[in-house]
C-alpha cells in the first residue's frame, strides 16, 4: 500500500510539472489532414509505385503545390461487408489554410483515388494545427 501512495504521489507531481511547460510560438494556425489510401484493388491486385506516383503527381501535387508528407504504412479496417481487410497503405498528410478552396481540394483528392482505384473509402483524419517555421 505505501508503494501505492508514493507512485500516486509521484505521478501527481510529474503531471504538475507538465503544466508549466509552454509550447513554440504558433505563427498560424491551419488545418492537419491525414489521408489514408489503400494499394489493394478488388480484384486482388496491387496498385503500383508507378501509379501512385502517378496519383500523386496528377491530383494531390497540383491542388497542394506548397508541400506534402506521404508514409508507407500497413493497416488493416473493416470493409462494408464486414470482413478485416488488412493491405498496404499510403498515408498522406496535408497542412492547408481553413477555407472553401483547400476543403473541396482535399474532397476532389479521395474522390478521385476511389474512382481511379475502385476503392471502397479513402480515411480522412482532420484537425486544426498549430504551426510555426
Amino acid at each position: 500500500m505505501p508503494h501505492r501512495l508514493a507512485l500516486i504521489a509521484c505521478l501527481g507531481l510529474s503531471l504538475a510539472a507538465c503544466s508549466g511547460v509552454r509550447v513554440a510560438s504558433c505563427n498560424q494556425t491551419l488545418v492537419q489532414d491525414v489521408l489514408f489510401f489503400g494499394l489493394s484493388t478488388p480484384s486482388g491486385g496491387q496498385i503500383s509505385a508507378e501509379q501512385w506516383q502517378g496519383f500523386l503527381r496528377s491530383e494531390v501535387t497540383p491542388r497542394f503545390p506548397a508541400g506534402l508528407s506521404v508514409v508507407d504504412a500497413a493497416g488493416q479496417w473493416r470493409g462494408n461487408d464486414g470482413g478485416i481487410v488488412q493491405e498496404n497503405s499510403k498515408v498522406l498528410t496535408l497542412a492547408h489554410a481553413d477555407d472553401k478552396p483547400s476543403e473541396a481540394a482535399v474532397q476532389a483528392i479521395m474522390d478521385a483515388y476511389k474512382q481511379q482505384f475502385e476503392q471502397e473509402a479513402v480515411m480522412r483524419l482532420k484537425q486544426r494545427a498549430c504551426a510555426s517555421f
